[in-house]
């Protein structure tokens, strides 16, 4: 896509500091500086979000979030990872690119980095019944 700033930095049209890549899919840091190690994962075909993604490239993504996300525990000094993920405009997607965000994370590092949600509407046996797959 020509307005798509992932496309852009996966055709060198934009600047980003590669972190890994290999033929399918590119992770680099996050210009946020928010915290300290934040990447985002994505495929380098464009989809939109998980819900447009193929199976295999959405494989192919996990297994590079994966791979990362072992080197950052494994290599770098962190001790977990946050996964994050918003997929449509309800979901507050900013970049309209399929993309996971990797959030390194050590023990006791003050980051809150799960949302306050505020409660359930409806009940849970409800909600069930009304999602359930089998």
């Amino acid at each position: 896509m020509n307005d798509c700033i992932f496309c852009k930095i996966v055709n060198g049209e934009a600047p980003s500091m590669k972190v890994y890549e290999d033929e399918y899919t590119l992770a680099f840091m996050d210009i946020a500086a928010d915290v300290d190690g934040h990447l985002c994962v994505i495929p380098k075909a464009h989809c939109e979000s998980i819900l447009d993604c193929d199976n295999e490239t959405l494989s192919r993504l996990m297994n590079t979030v994966k791979k990362v996300s072992e080197h950052l525990t494994q290599n770098c000094g962190y001790e977990g990872v946050n996964l994050l993920n918003a997929s449509g405009k309800a979901a507050d997607q900013s970049v309209p690119h399929f993309h996971i965000h990797i959030i390194p994370r050590k023990e006791n590092d003050g980051l809150d980095t799960w949302p306050k949600l505020p409660g359930a509407k409806e009940d849970i046996k409800t909600v069930f019944e009304k999602i359930k797959m089998i």
